[in-house]
């Protein structure tokens, strides 16, 4: 068979592009991490499932994936922008805390998420904090030429670079929709590389610096994370399409300004592969219409509610991996149900014939044990879904015609399943594992099973009557019996 070539869509450039990398044989990727002063919601969680699918297939095509995530528990501020409190900060003195504590606990739990996920861990976990004194030097090359100093702090002029706001598209004089003005800036979009501390203010994060004691900016963090530790240039960033408008454009001005690379002018596309990373790539938000995604709103949508609720974290990976990655994706409950209902199929079936799925599958090694005439098409399919810029929904389509296919080699037909599993990140775990106890059930599995066997007794004895009272004592108790059911699960508690 023919390997499909690798075609990713190049947010900067807003169209698809060969993937080709810097590095013959490696890819180096960077996703902008969280910061970490809250719990991370759903939203904020689909797009490490979108960069954890971008490694997975980048190693499904052969090449050593060094990927870097970092950890933001300094510098961002309330707005985005220049204006406003550090969220740290502000997290830490509404609890009380020290803000390495804050820092620890939310990342500690980030983490959890990122493992409930099936998520692979990165090459490398970048800490803004460790970084500080490399960004105080990179901020020292660049200021010359690039920078000005007010009250408030260390500020880049965009006019000094090429082209900026190329990745937006949504320049206007009156700069970014989410800048603030602050007096004495040269230009509306001019955003901060070094904030001051106020005078007569302590903050518990703070450091010397050139242009007094403070912090840095939160776009200053990751050009000096990624390139300290993948090189400039690299070959993809990855991100949620909210920083495609401001953040990833400062992160390229700072690379330019750097490299050295483009002045005031139009940005050619060569100077544009030397703005950081050659390929920017952006999930799309997932839509959730009651309103209850944003942090703000108390009880928001987190994966553990989701768990408390008596849904597997799988399902919410299949839900992503249902929709394209570039496209909005809504939530709800009935659409994570759903989601649940067919992961329980996929992985029924697949035990059939999978005795385990590796992590890390290869393309290559795939197609020297599947030979097959009705399954190395379907392995060819599969393959162009996932090159295709990482089109799941079409691939998970195939997988599902690879578990059903009939009178073909069953241990070639594992050797795909498990393959095709692992590029997209499904492990193959017992359908008994996916069912999980909403938080607020009371009646425990021990007492559904008791019941469920004495309504088996009586519906074999033709007792239709005890059946009946039987199903409506669990219903009572908040169980639903599903007669007929052809998964064979039987009775499920629903989520509140």
């Amino acid at each position: 068979m023919t390997d499909a070539p690798l075609t990713l869509f190049n947010s900067l450039t807003r169209q698809p592009e060969a993937f080709v990398p810097v590095h013959s044989g490696e890819a180096r990727v960077y996703s902008c991490g969280p910061t970490v002063y809250n719990y991370p919601h759903i939203g904020n969680m689909r797009a490490y499932v979108f960069a954890d699918l971008l490694g997975r297939v980048l190693t499904w095509k052969g090449y050593k994936l060094t990927h870097v995530i970092n950890i933001t528990d300094v510098g961002h501020l309330t707005d985005d922008a220049d204006q406003g409190e550090d969220k740290m900060e502000k997290m830490a003195a509404a609890r009380s805390q020290s803000i390495w504590d804050i820092a620890e606990h939310y990342t500690q739990a980030y983490w959890a998420d990122i493992k409930a996920l099936n998520i692979r861990q990165p090459a490398e976990w970048t800490i803004a904090t460790d970084y500080v004194e490399k960004m105080i030097a990179f901020a020292e090359r660049i200021a010359p030429k690039h920078c000005y100093e007010l009250d408030s702090g260390l500020y880049f002029d965009v006019s000094t670079v090429a082209d900026y706001g190329r990745l937006a598209r949504a320049v206007t004089e009156d700069g970014e929709g989410r800048i603030e003005a602050v007096d004495g800036k040269r230009n509306p979009q001019d955003f901060a590389i070094w904030r001051k501390t106020p005078e007569g203010e302590t903050r518990q994060m703070e450091w010397d610096s050139p242009w007094g004691k403070g912090a840095p900016g939160w776009h200053l963090e990751c050009s000096v994370m990624s390139g300290e530790v993948l090189g400039f240039p690299f070959d993809i960033h990855t991100g949620g399409i909210d920083h495609r408008e401001i953040h990833h454009p400062n992160e390229i001005a700072q690379n330019q300004a750097f490299c050295e690379c483009g002045g005031s002018g139009s940005m050619s596309l060569a100077e544009a592969a030397n703005s950081g990373a050659r390929i920017w790539m952006h999930n799309n938000f997932l839509v959730e219409r009651s309103g209850k995604m944003s942090k703000s709103s108390g009880e928001f949508l987190r994966l553990q509610l989701l768990i408390d609720k008596g849904y597997h974290p799988l399902a919410y990976r299949l839900l992503c991996l249902q929709a394209h990655y570039r496209s909005e994706l809504e939530f709800s409950w009935d659409g994570l149900g759903a989601a649940l209902v067919r992961l329980k199929r996929l992985l029924t079936a697949a035990r059939n014939v999978v005795d385990a799925a590796p992590d890390g599958a290869v393309l290559a090694d795939t197609q020297t044990i599947v030979t097959h005439q009705k399954l190395a098409p379907l392995l060819e399919k599969f393959d162009a879904a996932v090159s295709d810029d990482l089109n799941t929904a079409v691939a998970l389509t195939v997988l599902e015609e690879a578990v059903a296919v009939k009178k073909v080699d069953q241990a070639q037909k594992g050797a795909l399943v498990a393959a095709m599993m692992s590029a997209l990140g499904l492990p193959l775990i017992a359908r008994e594992d996916l069912r999980i106890r909403p938080k607020d059930a009371t009646v425990t599995e021990g007492e559904i099973a008791e019941a469920m066997e004495q309504r088996k007794a009586a519906r074999a004895e033709k007792d239709f009557a005890a059946s009946d009272r039987l199903r409506d004592e669990l219903a009572a108790k908040g169980v639903e019996v599903m007669d007929g059911d052809p998964l064979g699960w039987e009775w499920k508690l629903p989520a509140a």
